[in-house]
């Protein structure tokens, strides 16, 4: 699970920019460090200095979030047509994972933006109709051409484009994180990044694999 359990950064005295000190593990209560998303933490060794790493959200990660829910709801929007209009069980199964794994996302950096006092992209009416947000070019997202080609096709015509589409998107996902982990500074949008870049690279092998 993502979370971030501290805030702030620390300066040269080794004071938190909030004004609390960094903790200093000791012989008292044991002081658990947070791991990595989807690792388990660990106890702090005596005389550790568990500080306050995070930094504050910079435009990049504010761009990121923004950017990849609308991203991901077009990826759900595909993957939701996939059980009325699949012929092969493995498609079908790759739309259930993608979905799986992208509806928490969404919810993540929608929390975040909200705590940060930022609108989330509006869920609206026209949502999934494969225009392009502003900002997404280039990103792989689907034209509407090729939206209402994908609802359209049946069988095996589906499944092809289906893949070829969800390629290209998942390819889009992997350069928006690769930027977010080049310019942004907030620990959960960077960790959500890396995630990120690293199931969608997963799931391209499996679905170019799929189109052989």
């Amino acid at each position: 699970m993502l979370a971030s359990g501290v805030a702030g950064c620390t300066t040269a005295t080794g004071t938190a920019e909030d004004g609390r000190a960094p903790v200093v593990a000791g012989g008292g209560a044991p002081v658990i460090v947070p791991g990595a998303p989807g690792e388990s933490g660990r106890t702090a060794t005596p005389g550790e200095r568990v500080g306050r790493p995070e930094r504050r959200a910079s435009a990049a990660d504010v761009l990121f979030a923004e950017r990849m829910i609308p991203h991901h709801r077009q990826a759900l929007e595909m993957a939701g047509l996939a059980p009325e209009r699949s012929s092969d069980a493995r498609v079908r199964s790759l739309c259930a994972r993608i979905s799986a794994g992208q509806r928490p996302e969404i919810d993540v950096m929608a929390r975040w933006l909200r705590a940060l006092g930022r609108d989330v992209p509006a869920d609206h009416p026209g949502h999934g109709d494969g225009t392009t947000p502003a900002g997404q070019a280039g990103y792989g997202m689907a034209s509407l051409e090729e939206m209402n080609r994908l609802r359209s096709s049946r069988g095996e015509a589906f499944d092809a484009l289906l893949l070829r589409l969800m390629i290209r998107h998942h390819e889009g996902a992997v350069t928006m994180a690769g930027e977010e982990l080049a310019g942004g500074t907030d620990q959960i949008m960077r960790a959500m990044a890396a995630d990120m870049a690293s199931g969608q690279r997963v799931e391209i092998g499996r679905m170019r694999a799929l189109l052989r």
